[in-house]
């Protein structure tokens, strides 16, 4: 197969200061594309800021004779997003690739999640993600031709103790990825969803220390780098990866049980439940109309 080369491309990668995000960034620029440094420079949480994750990243991709610019605003504003974009657009002229790859946490109990720890986090995760897409979108839809790769999450997916916020936030992106890719379709412009697990600041408290020294971040990099290549022709994919193990999540529906053309009493629900929660013939749907068809062909 023909080595994956990022020459001409131009690249936006949002929380490239550290993690994930700095090893996507390093590895673009070492494949030829000219890549937007993002990083607010904040703590885990998101508070602070500065300067120094960035430049530090950009300075590291230049002395391998890379190129890069630094940029740190923060995604959680629509004005940040914008001026992302727009810096992107002005020192290279287009955007090709972006991969919304900031974060924060701010994990505690339900009983104890405040909007102080929830509003944040949808924030930067949720809205953060379109406050960067609108405009990359916009450009690429004007030149034909885009990539963008959502970070999802486990907790998401599966859940987890404690990341009510997060795991809304997550599990929105792959809502977002699904009917931005439809969008996308006509004018060339993949989406798709990765949901990492790796070693990061954001998870280093999180996981067990044999566990999270295992989870090299290099790992997630090259799933990454392919959802953001031109030899990527899939759309609306969920990726789970982390230490070397590549796997496809995805949403789907069972055969179910048609309780009749008249409205069901709940005890007819009751009676049937074990066999509406079967797994038999999983299958996925390409839309929600799909799932309006699901339900018509009893009535044809």
């Amino acid at each position: 197969m023909a080595k994956i080369d990022f020459s001409g491309r131009v690249a936006i990668v949002t929380g490239a200061g550290g993690g994930l995000g700095k090893t996507y960034a390093l590895e673009l620029a070492k494949r030829g594309a000219k890549v937007v440094v993002n990083d607010f420079g904040g703590a885990r949480d998101g508070t602070g800021g500065g300067t120094s994750m960035a430049d530090a990243v950009v300075a590291e991709i230049k002395a391998k004779g890379g190129t890069a610019i630094a940029n740190y605003d923060g995604v959680h504003t629509h004005e940040g997003g914008a001026n992302i974009v727009k810096q992107a657009i002005e020192a290279f002229g287009k955007v090709d690739i972006l991969i919304n790859n900031a974060g924060i946490l701010r994990d505690k109990s339900f009983t104890k999640m405040e909007e102080d720890l929830w509003d944040p986090v949808i924030a930067v995760h949720l809205k953060g993600a379109y406050n960067v897409t609108k405009p990359a979108f916009l450009n690429m839809r004007d030149n034909g031709y885009g990539r963008i790769v959502m970070t999802a999450s486990g907790t998401g997916l599966f859940g987890n103790f404690g990341q009510t916020n997060y795991g809304a936030a997550k599990l929105g992106l792959v809502g977002f990825m699904n009917s931005l890719g439809i969008e996308g379709a006509k004018y060339n412009i993949k989406v798709n969803t990765i949901a990492p697990v790796a070693a990061t600041r954001l998870t280093e408290d999180i996981m067990p220390p044999e566990i999270f020294q295992k989870l090299n971040p290099e790992y997630v990099t090259p799933v990454v780098l392919f959802l953001c290549s031109e030899q990527c022709q899939d759309s609306r994919k969920i990726i789970c990866t982390g230490a070397g193990l590549v796997q496809r999540a995805s949403i789907v529906v069972n055969d179910g049980v048609f309780l009749g053309k008249e409205p069901a009493t709940p005890e007819a629900v009751a009676e049937k439940w074990a066999q509406i929660l079967e797994p038999k013939n999983l299958r996925e749907l390409d839309n929600v109309m799909a799932q309006s068809l699901e339900i018509m062909k009893y009535y044809s």
